[in-house]
């Protein structure tokens, strides 16, 4: 495996991905662009109709680029799709594949994603049955560790981190205790960060924010709709920001705890 996440000068993020195939570019290529690959593979039903792309779902899409058995480019919305192939020295295939977007944070989904897609790729190549997918939280966490994404800010005063979790918002606010959470009282334990002074919860939405005093500043936590089958996590933490190793390594610990429960 080789992944990286680069960022362009725009501020998009590009998730580049590689494998080596044992197959000619050319049986790659088949299964690249002919429907009845591409359905054993890709994470949707695809379509190409000319330079218009439609998918199962989500908006549709473009193609930018067809140079055949090398190139194929196209848009997903406001994404991009880029697969390169080319001859490697043992008569296989090298595949790049970049894929870019908007959401720095969702990057690891993305990335377990793929890398599902491409291991169903590589299987249908071999001429066996692509496996059923299965539970990726373990996967989604390795490539938060190897593309860098578990980490915050400190700016103007305010500590934000933010962390795709894997688990859906019921189920981490469960694993936070949140149906403890009242107005008036101590937040939770599981919302309070090790060092951070822990004031009266001033406001709570079950399943999706809880806010509370912290000595001069405030503490508040959103879960809100990810990217994948998981929540969003943002905690921020006003007019504190020594605050921000505690809050990163507590976000760590939650999205560690969640990525072991069962839905």
């Amino acid at each position: 495996m080789n992944e990286r996440l680069l960022t362009t000068p725009d501020g998009r993020s590009v998730l580049h991905m590689q494998r080596r195939l044992a197959h000619p570019p050319a049986k790659v290529w088949r299964a690249l662009t002919e429907p009845e690959h591409l359905a054993q593979w890709f994470p949707t039903e695809v379509s190409i109709d000319g330079d218009q792309v439609r998918f199962g779902f989500g908006p549709g899409g473009t193609v930018i680029a067809h140079d055949p058995p090398r190139l194929l480019a196209l848009t997903w919305g406001d994404d991009e799709l880029r697969w390169e192939i080319s001859p490697d020295t043992t008569g296989g295939t090298l595949l790049d594949f970049t894929h870019t977007f908007a959401d720095r944070h969702g990057a690891a989904s993305f990335a377990s994603g793929w890398h599902t897609c491409f291991g169903a790729l590589s299987r249908l190549l071999d001429g066996l049955r692509p496996h059923a997918p299965g539970d990726t939280a373990a996967l989604h966490e390795h490539y938060v560790a190897i593309l860098g994404l578990s980490g915050g800010t400190a700016r103007g005063g305010t500590v934000r981190v933010e962390r795709q979790l894997t688990r859906p918002a019921p189920v981490v606010w469960l694993a936070l205790d949140g149906d403890r959470a009242t107005v008036g009282a101590p937040p939770p334990a599981p919302f309070t960060a090790a060092g951070v002074e822990a004031g009266p919860v001033t406001r709570a939405e079950p399943g999706k924010l809880l806010e509370f005093d912290a000595g001069a500043g405030t503490v508040r936590w959103e879960l809100t709709e990810g990217t994948g089958h998981g929540a969003r996590l943002v905690i921020t933490h006003r007019d504190d920001p020594a605050t921000l190793p505690a809050w990163r390594a507590h976000a760590e610990d939650l999205a560690t705890t969640v990525a072991g429960l069962t839905t």
